[in-house]
Order: structure tokens, then C-alpha cells, then sequence
């Protein structure tokens, strides 16, 4: 099978872009910024998208790992959180974890 293979249905990302062929979504990986590349859940995917690409595996199993590669990213809050740019968001929404003293001392007053 070669890297220009086709996936049975594209997929979406949520820019509305489509990953048509097992190139696309491998070039879609590798342009990733570098954290998010080297996140185990992207490294996954290409290693499936390799394996069907060099060793003629089954394509849908690449769409597969692919596919909810990139549902997981948009689902994670973590994962947003990396890819913004502006890090102050990340410090409005996350709550302060107030140190166990402080709770104890609270309960027994």
C-alpha cells in the first residue's frame, strides 16, 4: 500500500479541512507544533498511519487511531489549554488548590 492511499471516508478536522489520503493526515501530524506531536495519542497515529503506509496494514485501522486522535485533542482541556497561546486563560479557568492545612483547620474551627 503507498502513503497516497485512500481512507473508505475523510477525515474531518475542526478547521473543515479533510484528511482524504494517509499522506494528508501524516503531513497533518508532522506539522502539529512540537508538543503536541510528540504527544503519545499523535505519536499512536502515525505509527499507525506507518504501518498501514509500509506494511500494507488495513487502512481503516490508521482512520481509525487518526480519527480519534483528533476527537480526543478536541475534547481534552488539557490539550486546549497547550495549544493556546495565551497562557492566562489556563490560569482564569483552573481552580487553586488550597493546601490540606488550610481545609483541616477550617473543618476544626
Amino acid at each position: 500500500m503507498s502513503w497516497d492511499s485512500h481512507f473508505a471516508d475523510p477525515i474531518e478536522l475542526p478547521s473543515g479541512r479533510k484528511l482524504i489520503t494517509l499522506r494528508d493526515a501524516a503531513l497533518y501530524i508532522t506539522k502539529l507544533p512540537k508538543a503536541e506531536h510528540d504527544a503519545d495519542e499523535w505519536q499512536a497515529a502515525m505509527e499507525a498511519l506507518m504501518l498501514v503506509a509500509e506494511r500494507d496494514g488495513p487502512t481503516m485501522f490508521a482512520r481509525i487511531m487518526t480519527a480519534a486522535t483528533v476527537q480526543f485533542q478536541l475534547l481534552s482541556p488539557m490539550s486546549a489549554f497547550a495549544r493556546t497561546a495565551d497562557s492566562s486563560w489556563g490560569s482564569r479557568h483552573v481552580r487553586k488548590v488550597q493546601p490540606i492545612e488550610d481545609i483541616v483547620q477550617a473543618s476544626e474551627a
